[in-house]
């Protein structure tokens, strides 16, 4: 029986934590992934529950109902903690995408796992190989893949559309079918996985890296010119200060002056962020002090003074996209 438990749990979680080392960047912390492996873990207990409710109103084959209809259920129910983790900008690059999206379909994994051990505890040891390497690492595979892909289309929008979630979806339920059809047989199936995933992971790895280097390295001299017009007094002669001068027509001056406020400290904030990210590719920690805090109590002050209307007004002429406001709950979150 604990033989059966390691074959069953142990493949998805090691390879969960190689992903983890492969951060270089520390995009993700330890103790988030937890959260998200129990918030894949409830999705498993919301699949069973869905699946025994839809089977029966449905009144399929169960062979029926595994090859077309759960694949459904089941991305769909991962799915929503994925693009929750989206819409609260806690993903930002493919590499914590993919050790994010890993990071649900494992904890639906453990949780499908234990459910079955429970129900067939007599089943032999080459089953339980098959769960653990086969349909374990592929549950979470194909949420990674999903989360790579929703990365993918909704990396240069500041509010993306549900809609740029579902191509991910589909190539998720796809996969995940097509799994479950066991076209050839369950070890062909389950080495496939295993020989395929890695080298998936391994090609996104190097890709993020080399997009996070551009990122900051572009965005980096964006904000240090900005910031440099502002310090100067010039910021009114930019096409940012323009735009916010041909605001006054729709704001009065206490906005005015806050939105000048909270330009000036968002790409201050955004600096900081790029340089933390930049200090932990060669291992270097940097702290986050009180000053910082500070400055994100005043941010959130600004934001509540301004109000949405006004905090959207800007988003376009900052670049304020998902990539930049994940930087910030990244900085912040220190």
């Amino acid at each position: 029986m604990f033989l059966k438990i390691l074959l069953g749990l142990l493949p998805v979680l090691v390879f969960l934590f190689v992903l983890l080392y492969m951060d270089s960047f520390k995009l993700v912390k330890f103790r988030f992934v937890i959260w998200v492996i129990l918030g894949g873990a409830l999705t498993a207990v919301a699949a069973y529950f869905s699946n025994g409710f839809l089977i029966g109103t449905l009144q399929m084959k169960f062979l029926d109902y595994t090859h077309f209809v759960a694949p459904i259920v089941e991305e769909s129910l991962k799915g929503l903690i994925v693009v929750y983790l989206f819409r609260s900008n806690r993903i930002g690059f493919l590499v914590d995408s993919a050790i994010m999206g890993f990071a649900v379909g494992a904890g639906f994994a453990l949780v499908e796992n234990l459910y079955y051990l429970h129900l067939v505890p007599d089943a032999n040891i080459a089953v339980w190989i098959i769960r653990g390497f086969g349909t374990a690492l592929m549950h979470g595979g194909v949420t990674a893949i999903f989360a790579i892909v929703a990365e993918t289309l909704t990396a240069r929008h500041t509010k993306p559309s549900f809609f740029l979630y579902l191509p991910g979806l589909l190539v998720a339920v796809v996969l995940h079918a097509i799994f479950n059809q066991f076209p050839v047989s369950p070890v062909f199936s389950t080495l496939a996985t295993l020989m395929a995933l890695p080298v998936l992971l391994m090609v996104i790895y190097r890709k993020s890296v080399n997009a996070m280097h551009n990122w900051l390295e572009v965005d980096f001299d964006a904000n240090e010119e900005l910031f440099a017009t502002i310090r100067a007094g010039k910021f009114t002669h930019s096409k940012e200060g323009q735009f916010l001068l041909n605001l006054r027509d729709r704001f009065d001056d206490l906005i005015i002056a806050d939105l000048l406020c909270y330009i000036r400290l968002h790409v201050e904030l955004a600096m900081r962020a790029k340089t933390m990210l930049m200090a932990r590719e060669y291992d270097m920690d940097v702290k986050v002090d009180e000053e910082i805090r500070d400055k994100f109590g005043e941010l959130h002050a600004l934001e509540r003074n301004i109000g949405k209307a006004g905090i959207l007004s800007i988003k376009p002429y900052l670049n304020m996209s998902r990539k930049e406001l994940w930087q910030l709950f990244l900085l912040e979150e220190q």
